[in-house]
């Protein structure tokens, strides 16, 4: 069991939100008045963090976290960092510069990428390998550049920096760093650096394996007592049991499978997914072993995985039930939930007001700390 607090972060869909993911016309579209509407919701409800997305269809997540960390009293945002996207040093620069303006609230997202054709579309032609080895370079760039009080000499594979720069963090000794992957790569990098892993979706029983994994991995750099272990996964949470499987059902009625309603190219994404990510491999696979109910728990279902890349498996059922699967990932080792649903702000203060409350005494007031 996790012996951390446990802390909950949600998303804002800057590419729009949906009642139906299996109909373009249940689309909600993209507009500040919806994005109000969610923030709120995450930042009156008990929630530490917001993750956003960086798809081809979002809007550009620095500034939306900008101007949100202005508007806001409790959330810290979860920006992407996507390696080979931006130089080290001046991606530096940003996120400690957002740090100080918001007193410590950030969080940072290392991100590589799950599809090739989209990072190649972007005019970033690397493999998924190479940028990899860009983001752990990146990030030691970042950590040393906040601590240095003299150019600091790095000379690596893809990157020469020799500079000193300001401001340093707020937050010490640097924002915490999430990442969610599954290659041999994402766990080596998540190992050492990472505050945060955070899994897709599995059984909990999986996920305990996979913490014993990955902890052995970090105590080669000293960090088996630091790193902190969360999921990301999709929350139908109604009154009842019945309620909450009808509307998950609702969500795919009328789908395509594997035509996915977040990424630029629809179904042509899924085959360079496949090839890419093996993150969405797992729990892709994890969709062909749930059979016709797409079930591979009591309450986790992966049919949104059916529509979508990336989390798509979700926490079905009463609040009862939503809170007693989600304490088996406690139990399993995490102490972080980056959570989402349709509609979100509806969603969002429905798991605040009636899921929440299973937590009372063990929630953390803050996002997770690095060390």
């Amino acid at each position: 069991m996790s012996t951390h607090p446990i802390g909950f972060g949600w998303f804002l869909p800057t590419s729009g939100d949906s009642t139906n993911l299996g109909d373009p016309k249940a689309r909600i579209a993209q507009s500040p008045e919806m994005f109000d509407e969610i923030v709120d919701a995450v930042d009156n409800g008990g929630f530490t963090y917001m993750l956003l997305p960086v798809n081809a269809f979002c809007w550009e997540a620095t500034v939306v976290s900008s101007y949100y960390v202005a508007r806001t009293k409790n959330l810290a945002p979860l920006i992407a960092l996507r390696s080979g996207y931006m130089n080290p040093t001046l991606a530096a620069k940003m996120f400690a510069t957002l740090d100080q303006m918001s007193r410590g609230r950030l969080c940072i997202n290392l991100i590589a990428g799950i599809n090739d054709d989209d990072t190649r579309g972007d005019g970033v032609h690397d493999s998924k390998e190479v940028r990899y080895e860009k983001m752990d370079e990146e990030v030691e760039i970042m950590k040393r550049l906040w601590a240095a009080d003299e150019p600091i000499g790095y000379n690596g594979k893809h990157y020469q920096v020799d500079t000193i720069m300001q401001p340093s963090t707020f937050q010490k000794p640097h924002p915490p760093f999430f990442l969610g992957g599954g290659s041999e790569q994402a766990l080596e990098i998540s190992a050492k650096h990472s505050t945060v892993h955070l899994f897709w979706g599995d059984r909990p029983a999986s996920i305990a394996e996979k913490i014993k994994d990955i902890r052995q991995r970090a105590d080669k750099h000293g960090r088996a007592d630091h790193i902190q272990f969360g999921m990301r996964l999709q929350i139908v949470c109604e009154d009842t049991e019945e309620e909450a499987w009808n509307a998950a059902y609702r969500l795919i009625d009328g789908a395509t499978r594997f035509q996915l309603a977040n990424m630029r190219a629809a179904q042509d994404s899924a085959e360079g997914i496949r090839r890419t990510s093996e993150a969405n491999r797992q729990v892709w696979k994890l969709l062909e072993e749930s059979g016709n109910d797409m079930k591979i728990h009591p309450h986790l279902w992966t049919g949104i995985s059916t529509v979508r890349s990336g989390a798509g498996i979700a926490v079905v059922g009463n609040p009862e039930q939503v809170a007693a699967t989600l304490q088996e990932f406690v139990d399993a080792g995490c102490s972080s939930f980056c959570l989402s649903g349709y509609t979100h702000a509806r969603m969002a203060r429905m798991f605040s007001e009636k899921v929440m409350p299973y937590f009372k005494g063990r929630m953390a007031e803050t996002i997770p700390q690095a060390a």
